[in-house]
Order: C-alpha cells, then structure tokens, then sequence
C-alpha cells in the first residue's frame, strides 16, 4: 500500500484535492469523460471546499457516492446534501451528480433505480475516494450487517445493495466491493491517529468480515492519504 502522509489536515486537504484534480484531467484526456466516486462524513469536507476551486473541464466529470443513508437530501445525515454543500459548488458546479437516494419508499425497493441510474457513470472509475469507520467497515459494507457477505462477494449480480447496519441508523444504499474494486486509482483516506490506529490492526488481519476495509486492501493497489 501506497502512503501520502501529509504533516496536517489543511496541507492534506490542498495537496490531496490537486493529485485528484490531476488525476480527473487524465480520464478526460484519455476518454472525454470522468468519474469521482466520493465517500461521506466529516473527514472530506475540506478537501472537498480545495477540489471544488480546481481548474478542469467538471462538465465532463460525473460524480457519485460509494454509499448513502436512506433518508431525504436534505437530511443532515444525508452524505448528497454534504457533496452539494461542499465539493458541488464554485468551478464545481459544472459537474454532473448521480445520487443514491431516489423516490423508493425503502433501500431494498430502490436498489433497482440506483442499478438503472448506474449506467450514467463511467466505469471503470477514474477515482474512488473511500473512508473507514472504527469498526473496519467502508462504504456501507457493515461488519455487523446481515447483508455484509453479498456485499463482498465479488459475484454479486449488481453494483448496489441495500445495508442495514445494527451499531448504525438508517438503511443505507452502498457500492459492492466488486464496484468498488471497478476503479483506476483507490484511495483511502484518514485523518487522526485513532483511525490510523484502526488501520494498522486491518493490516494485521486476514478476517474480512470481521474489518471489511480488508477486503479492499487485499485485492487492490490502494493509496493512503493521511495527517494527523
């Protein structure tokens, strides 16, 4: 595994947000087209703030989420509600947004519009963006769920699947890991000792239902972006 160990957040947050920007800037050179797979939470808030300032074609870029909670964009829980408030704005603004949450009255019945909505991403991605929660779990891919082993199965028919977590709320709408895995560049993406600390004990284990951010470490060239 790769490590960019960067001396704080703020320096993370700029040098972070111009390796993706570059990286955004390839795929449309190559290809004519983009896609940035993000993750939710606090950690990316600011480097979303420094990426949405970047220069580049964002028209030509298409966004989505490796998971979202089951609830209204305008929830506070709502990872799209904190996408649009803090990386789709200023140059930003041009790109393309695919969401997770549709008008299903639950995750299990929208798993058939996101799998639909799927085909509007171009795939493999260009980047995916993943964080880790301190139970080793990534995306929505909950060690505690019952749904846990279709979503690391690699033979998994569909890109998507519906999660619920029992040490978390809401229903969730998360990426496979096999659509995870459907990327050029993987990153990880932490601050803090407490989530390094989390990530060293993933390193030190094969159990990936147990930590599943094993499962993606295992089987994939990821590169760390790290401050204390």
């Amino acid at each position: 595994m790769k490590e960019s160990n960067f001396p704080s957040v703020d320096a993370l947050n700029k040098g972070f947000a111009e390796q993706i920007a570059a990286l955004l800037r390839d795929g449309i050179a190559a290809r004519g087209k983009a896609s940035l797979i993000v993750s939710g939470g606090r950690t990316p808030q600011g480097m979303f703030a420094q990426l949405s300032e970047q220069t580049l074609d964002w028209s030509k870029v298409v966004i989505s989420l490796a998971d979202e909670r089951w609830v209204d964009a305008t929830d506070d829980a709502s990872n799209e509600k904190m996408v649009r408030e803090h990386l789709l704005k200023n140059k930003a603004a041009e790109a393309r947004f695919v969401g997770l949450k549709n008008a299903a009255a639950d995750a299990l019945q929208g798993v058939a519009g996101c799998v639909s909505e799927f085909k509007q991403i171009p795939a493999p991605f260009d980047v995916v963006i993943l964080g880790m929660g301190e139970d080793g779990h990534t995306a929505s891919l909950f060690p505690c769920s019952a749904q846990i082993k279709q979503g690391l199965d690699l033979n998994y028919p569909e890109p998507y699947l519906a999660v619920q977590p029992t040490t978390a709320p809401h229903w969730r709408m998360s990426l496979s890991l096999a659509a995870l895995l459907d990327s050029r560049k993987l990153f990880l993406h932490l601050t803090g000792e407490g989530k390094k600390a989390v990530l060293n004990q993933a390193l030190t284990g094969t159990d990936e239902f147990e930590m599943p951010i094993r499962a993606v470490l295992q089987r994939a060239d990821v590169e760390l972006v790290w401050a204390p």
